[in-house]
């Protein structure tokens, strides 16, 4: 028997950006912004336009793509793509540290909570870590993440699920054990495929996806006196308005996308 197998909810997989913090709109968005008005050019991103351009994961690929739309060459656009997203990234993290970013409603409740049963808090980000540890820290605290694997450990961007299976092996766990929390279709696709079972709590830039193969779908993590919507329940899992621990315990029990 592998390790933790057979042995219930042991540990949460979690997703950072749009999940932990409802980073995307008022935080990439605006350090992209910051850094392209810091390089001399005119190009901003609007809050609509960068819900588009979220459909590629990863920055210097974000960067990349909308350039390349823009009929830029490839050699210009790689080296300026990479020159502003370094920057960006400094920008972004000043941000995180000085509290700019703060946690979606309930999440510190549910950590919480997720500390308190014992169960262990794991981290598969596309972000880098020159951010992600800064940011968790703050907000969370870094001690209280088992294992926390970024882009630096994971280069391969989500949907590809390298980023939850080193989580996994980084916790000596099965998929079974340990329930992924994701924001979108990519982050979904990358939990199932790396055998994990997976709860979407969407935000604004990702409510309208398809979310075909979740175990759960809510409306936002929830809190006891602000319950939100439960969006899907395949599972039947029945959460009482919020993410809670009883309902990835009941997740793992009835096997979810890793059965």
């Amino acid at each position: 028997m592998a390790p933790g197998e057979g042995q219930g909810l042991q540990a949460v997989v979690l997703d950072v950006d749009g999940t932990l913090v409802d980073s995307e709109r008022d935080g990439h968005r605006v350090a992209f912004n910051r850094a392209f008005e810091e390089a001399g050019l005119e190009d901003r991103w609007d809050v609509e336009l960068y819900g588009e351009l979220l459909a590629v994961t990863g920055g210097d690929r974000r960067l990349n793509a909308y350039f390349e739309q823009r009929g830029m060459a490839e050699d210009e656009r790689r080296e300026l793509a990479g020159r502003l997203h370094a920057r960006k990234t400094e920008i972004f993290t000043a941000m995180a540290r000085e509290g700019e970013i703060t946690p979606r409603p309930g999440v510190g409740e549910l950590l919480d909570e997720l500390e308190a049963a014992d169960v262990r808090l794991s981290v598969a980000t596309t972000g880098s870590r020159a951010w992600v540890r800064p940011l968790l820290d703050r907000l969370f605290g870094l001690e209280r993440f088992e294992t926390i694997v970024t882009s630096e450990e994971a280069p391969e961007r989500k949907p590809d699920p390298s980023a939850h299976r080193m989580a996994l092996e980084n916790l000596g766990l099965p998929a079974s054990a340990a329930p992924a929390v994701e924001d979108s279709l990519n982050g979904l696709q990358a939990a199932m495929a790396a055998g994990l079972a997976c709860v979407v709590v969407v935000n604004d830039y990702t409510r309208e996806q398809g979310f075909d193969g979740a175990d759960l779908v809510l409306d936002g993590f929830g809190r006891p006196d602000d319950p939100v919507a439960v969006l899907a329940d395949p599972h039947h899992l029945d959460p009482p308005g919020r993410l809670d621990v009883e309902t990835l315990r009941r997740l793992v029990i009835r096997g979810g996308s890793s059965g």
